[in-house]
């Protein structure tokens, strides 16, 4: 027999995520890494809003929040002039501004956590070689001094970056290539310069062949973060203070910068490849974060992509091995999560904000940015981008629309979609309006019913008593299984809310990571039905989603 449900390889975010998220369900976890001890490095800096949603289910949002910065603004700079300012919060969730957060502290946070959950990391523990079988994974760990273990688990999860064992030994391809002509020199300081720190501000300065991002650190000081062009392949080492100081001073137009190093003195110089592996599921062996996909970190999404890998990839793995649902369950987190990291890198490969450009593109964007910037929708769709609320699944065998998309506002989240934030009622007497984030729950899907309250378009209020019939007829279906559901009755808490939700005809089912599930009219159960009993063990076929781009 396994000797632990789930074994993961690695004590990063993602990995330590994954596991906070699996023992919070009620599953046995080992986490090994080969380090020492917990790193020190600073590395990634920015959680962006889904991410730290994802973080509020696993009860450690809040946490990070405490030991951190959220970044209200950024002011744009090219030729020493200011081109204007980004602003971020325009959307509609409790964590609505990215924070700024180094790497180091939520893997300390994040470990406490995980202890605290009744898991110590297994430092000093170098997986070596992995096989899956049937019915189980078996794994070798190696120990100082050269001995080593021979162990089992249920399953085994390889968290343990670009150069992943766990991929290695299950054999599968990391297929992509090197990103040429492009270099990361970055750093941790203290600047003597004209614009102060403020906390929650942040800085970005243009130049060609060159973009320089700037963000204060929660314990002081500031992140200095070049992407430049590389004009000396040969240089690997870090690059002294003196190299960041130049780098910074020019492109900064700042010629009597000075810079101190912080404490813990940080620097970086860095390549990267754009690669996803070929699959992220072979068996019990399985792949997330850095293992699964990788990319030079142009728009700081690398570790955020990961964690919502282990958000979504836990509840399906405890679905699977308590036997609820199919083990093709674990199959759609392949597709979504490769899909996702693939649209990452397609779409980072045009962020002209922080690529490098040669001097024509650089003055011709540079002109567009004042224009760009003082546009009300402009702003809004860039923050609803960098801040990765509107990702979807839509294509996803999961996401089953049922009911017509509709046009326009109002037409609610379609499935695959998030699940917006709203404010609403459930009615209970005593109680306001609370965000209806806190009443999903990680551990079980949420079948959403909208009763009573305003009229969106398309409909008005569903009246009291046919809604009471389809809540009987959904609760009865729901309570035959197989994955757990529960059914929710809210009321938006005015007609600018219920837009958010969509028609009050429909019910919405939402899985436990708050994606939607299956978009269907309220009446017909035999959606409902339909689709939890493709989730469950039983070998229907998956339905294709018809919800179309």
């Amino acid at each position: 027999m396994p000797g632990v449900d789930v074994c993961v390889v690695g004590a990063g975010p993602v990995g330590l995520t994954l596991a906070i998220a699996l023992r919070r369900l009620g599953l046995d976890v080992r986490v090994v890494d080969r380090a020492p001890a917990a790193k020190h490095e600073a590395r990634a800096l920015v959680v962006w809003p889904r991410a730290a949603e994802a973080l509020e289910a696993l009860g450690v949002a809040g946490t990070l929040a405490r030991h951190g910065v959220e970044l209200g603004e950024v002011t744009i700079h090219a030729g020493g002039r200011r081109l204007g300012a980004l602003s971020t919060g325009w959307h509609r969730s409790a964590h609505s501004r990215p924070l700024n957060i180094e790497q180091h502290d939520i893997e300390r946070l994040l470990c406490a956590e995980l202890a605290r959950l009744g898991t110590e990391v297994e430092w000093d523990s170098e997986v070596t070689d992995v096989k899956v079988h049937d019915d189980r994974a078996e794994f070798t760990v190696g120990r100082p001094g050269g001995s080593a273990e021979s162990a089992t688990a249920a399953w085994i999860v390889g968290c343990d970056g670009t150069g992943s064992v766990v991929r290695d030994r299950l054999g599968i391809p990391f297929r992509g290539r090197r990103r040429t002509g492009l270099q990361v020199v970055q750093g941790n300081a203290h600047a003597d310069w004209p614009y102060g720190r403020h906390p929650g501000h942040g800085h970005i300065f243009l130049a060609p062949r060159r973009s320089l991002l700037v963000f204060p650190l929660p314990g002081g000081g500031f992140r200095f973060f070049c992407f430049r062009d590389d004009p000396d392949p040969t240089l690997t080492g870090p690059p002294t203070l003196g190299e960041l100081r130049d780098l910074v001073a020019d492109t900064a137009r700042l010629p009597r910068l000075r810079l101190t190093p912080t404490d813990p003195p940080w620097l970086n110089r860095a390549r990267f490849g754009d690669r996803v592996a070929a699959r992220l599921r072979l068996g019990r062996g399985l792949l997330a974060g850095d293992a699964a996909h990788a990319w030079a970190p142009v728009g700081g999404h690398g570790m955020n992509v990961g964690m919502l890998g282990a958000h979504n990839l836990a509840w399906k793995l405890a679905a699977v091995h308590r036997g609820e649902a199919d083990v093709r369950l674990l199959d759609t987190y392949d597709t979504e999560q490769r899909a996702l990291a693939v649209r990452y890198i397609r779409e980072m490969r045009c962020n002209f904000m922080e690529l490098p450009l040669p001097p024509l593109g650089h003055h011709v964007f540079s002109a567009t940015v004042p224009l760009a910037l003082a546009l009300r929708g402009f702003q809004r769709r860039l923050d609803w981008q960098l801040s990765d609320l509107g990702r979807h699944h839509r294509p996803s065998a999961l996401s089953w629309q049922r009911a017509p998309a509709g046009l326009g506002r109002g037409r609610g989240p379609r499935a695959g979609d998030r699940m917006p934030d709203a404010l609403v009622s459930t009615g209970h007497p005593g109680t306001g309006p609370v965000r209806l984030h806190t009443l999903l729950r990680y551990d079980t899907w949420t079948l959403l019913l909208l009763a009573g309250g305003p009229g969106g378009p398309g409909g008005g209020a569903v009246p009291e008593s046919v809604h009471q019939s389809v809540r009987e007829a959904v609760l009865e279906r729901c309570a035959r299984g197989p994955v757990p559901v529960r059914v929710l009755s809210v009321t938006p808490a005015d007609a600018a809310e219920a837009r958010l939700l969509g028609r009050p005809g429909e019910l919405r089912l939402v899985r436990p990571d708050g994606h939607v599930g299956l978009v269907a009219p309220a009446g017909r159960t035999a959606d409902l039905d339909a689709y939890l009993t493709a989730l469950g063990p039983a070998p229907a076929p998956m339905s294709p989603s018809v919800s179309a781009e």
